[in-house]
Formats: C-alpha cells, structure tokens, sequence
C-alpha cells in the first residue's frame, strides 16, 4: 500500500464476480468515497477474495454495473499471496468448487468487511458488512479530526 502512504485507506474484501452481497457493499463504500472530498477523501483498496475471477474484464464489469469511481484499485495475486493477506486481516473464505456443464466453477464465501486505515498506516475501525456509507463517512471524519 505504498502508493497510498498518507492517506485514509479503506481496505475491503470483495469477489470480483460476486452477485450477491460484494454489489452492495461496494456501492456503500463508493458512496464513501463520493462524500468526502479533498484530504478525506479515501484510497479504497479492494482485495480479491476470488483469484479464479480476477480478470481486467470483471474489474471494468464491476466498475460499469456497480457504478464504481475510477479511484478505485484492486489488490490481486496467486491464491497463495492473497490468503496471507485473508488470513493477516481475519477474513474468512470458503472456496467450493463443483462442476457444472463440464466447467468447474468456484463458489466463494467470504467476511464481508471492511477496515478504515489511517494515514500512518493503523487499522483504526472495522466495518462488517451490512454497514451503512454514513456510519464509514462518520468514521472517517472523526478519524482525520483526532490525527
């Protein structure tokens, strides 16, 4: 995360081809992110949680359907690489794998959270999803009043 050595980071988990909950939590934390402004403003780093979904087309799917700023950045490795970082922030995920037409598929089960980091690079607060945008925006701005 050196690219974003002083500045607020949220830090989510996120399955890049996810249907269900990753959509939503997504657009609560871009609306974060759309709130604040200036030095508030967040980094919001989304870690992979599914490497057999990590592909530049899914990035830009997720972008266009779920309506995602630009500043958005997605962390992304072997499975090896991205379950030391699950494991480092206490994320649970359940890969099942089955069959289906001949193609196997991975189903996906994962924490949905989400930590706000701050500038000196602390976790300072953690969301587990349902969480509401306002709650992380309240957060973040009591965050940059107490630096």
């Amino acid at each position: 995360m050196g690219a974003n050595r002083g500045r607020i980071v949220i830090l989510t988990f996120i399955d890049p081809v996810c249907t269900t909950l990753c959509p939503l939590e997504a657009k609560e934390l871009d609306r974060v992110e759309q709130s604040l402004s200036g030095a508030l403003r967040p980094a919001i780093v989304a870690v992979s949680v599914n490497p057999w979904g990590d592909a530049p087309r899914n990035f830009r799917a997720d972008a266009r359907k779920w309506r995602l700023d630009a500043n958005w950045r997605w962390a992304v490795g072997s499975r090896a690489q991205l379950a030391r970082v699950w494991h480092a922030y206490s994320i649970g995920v359940r890969v099942r794998r089955f069959k289906a037409v001949g193609i196997t598929t991975h189903q996906v089960d994962h924490t949905e959270a989400a930590y706000v980091i701050d500038r000196r690079g602390f976790e300072r607060m953690l969301f587990v999803y349902p969480f509401s945008a306002g709650d992380v925006e309240n957060a973040v701005r009591q965050l940059e009043h107490s630096a």
